[in-house]
């Protein structure tokens, strides 16, 4: 056990902490050692402290642990500290943490956008980390701070990344059906969802451009320039638990053979695959060539929900139309960080 990467979990209660603490049980070399929750929580066992709704029972190894605070004191002896905080906690308990020596990696949103952050969706720009070789003398921090980004940008972005490598984008138009999953599991109303779509989500409409953009951004000497795709998102919510769909149209001036761009869908792999990391998934794309697929009731399970699924894959004219689809818990959310986590360990970042 002492060669184990020793961590701790800021929001371990919530929906995303869950996943997260469910992954982390049986996780070959990372050992999920400390748990947090909300002040009222602190000093009693994880199994009381938690409505527990993942699969199974909690883990025998995390179910006896004692809830401690998000203070210093409380994480002085891990080597990281994963953050599934709520947005509005995280910017404040993240920093301390950071400022006085710790490696946050964090799925909240708060400095997503910061150009000495890294924002990290490993098959798609692993390479970002190096801004942490920076970051420290930049910030003056004595720690280092990583992200992960909006669950959507994290799904839209694993297809995007391989066509924009293949076809010149003029501009990209994108509609996406969002789980209620993406809303936590209190935040939206059953009156206000069954039966029902919400042709708004407030924030994501600006969020998946700059995240995406930031992604495919090149990093050359000690800065990232983000990217500067045009790209015009059209959120909704939709009656579904889990899972986040997007209907992207992709404007192109390339006469492309539809094969030709299956072909670059299908073959995708990145680093993750490459050094065969417990996390990712063998193929991060699935393709599928049947018309009526991909579904969330149905293609979600795909690399225990680290694979992202692809279909309707066709050229119109000078628009290129696929459909993605991804589990915004897992690939989104609780999946991610504790894979760029792997990738940080692979790198050597501490």
């Amino acid at each position: 056990m002492a060669d184990k990467i020793k961590v701790s979990l800021l929001g371990s209660t919530g929906m995303v902490g869950q996943k997260m603490v469910r992954m982390l049980s049986k996780h070959p070399y990372i050992e999920l050692v400390k748990v947090s929750a909300s002040p009222q929580k602190i000093g009693k066992k994880y199994k009381e402290s938690v409505k527990w709704i993942e699969p199974r029972d909690i883990p025998e190894n995390i179910a006896e642990l004692p809830i401690v605070s998000t203070e210093y004191e409380d994480h002085k002896d891990v080597d990281v500290v994963l953050s599934a905080l709520p947005n509005e906690l995280a910017e404040d308990v993240e920093l301390k943490l950071v400022k006085q020596g710790k490696i946050v990696v964090s799925n909240a949103s708060p400095f997503r956008m910061d150009p000495d952050v890294p924002l990290i969706n490993p098959e798609v720009n692993w390479e970002h980390l190096e801004l942490l070789k920076y970051q420290k003398s930049n910030k003056n921090w004595n720690g280092l701070l990583v992200k992960n980004p909006n669950c959507t940008a994290a799904i839209l972005s694993m297809p995007i990344k391989p066509l924009e490598r293949l076809i010149k984008i003029n501009a990209m138009y994108i509609v996406t059906l969002q789980a209620v999953s993406g809303a936590g599991y209190s935040g939206l109303p059953f009156m206000a969802i069954d039966g029902n779509i919400v042709p708004w989500i407030k924030g994501e409409e600006e969020k998946i451009p700059k995240e995406i953009n930031k992604m495919l951004g090149k990093f050359e000497a000690g800065k990232l320039k983000s990217s500067s795709l045009e790209i015009h998102p059209t959120t909704t919510r939709v009656p579904v638990k889990v899972g986040h769909m997007g209907v992207i149209n992709i404007v192109t001036n390339d006469n492309m053979d539809e094969k030709e761009v299956q072909k670059a869908l299908d073959g995708f792999a990145s680093l993750p695959q490459h050094k065969n990391l417990p996390t990712a998934p063998k193929k991060p794309i699935i393709l599928f060539k049947d018309e009526d697929r991909p579904q969330p009731a149905r293609d979600l399970q795909y690399y225990d929900g680290m694979a992202v699924t692809v279909g309707r894959v066709k050229f119109e004219g000078n628009v290129l139309r696929l459909v993605v689809l991804g589990d915004n818990l897992v690939r989104g959310a609780a999946g991610i960080t504790i894979l760029t986590l792997e990738v940080m360990k692979e790198l050597g970042y501490f």
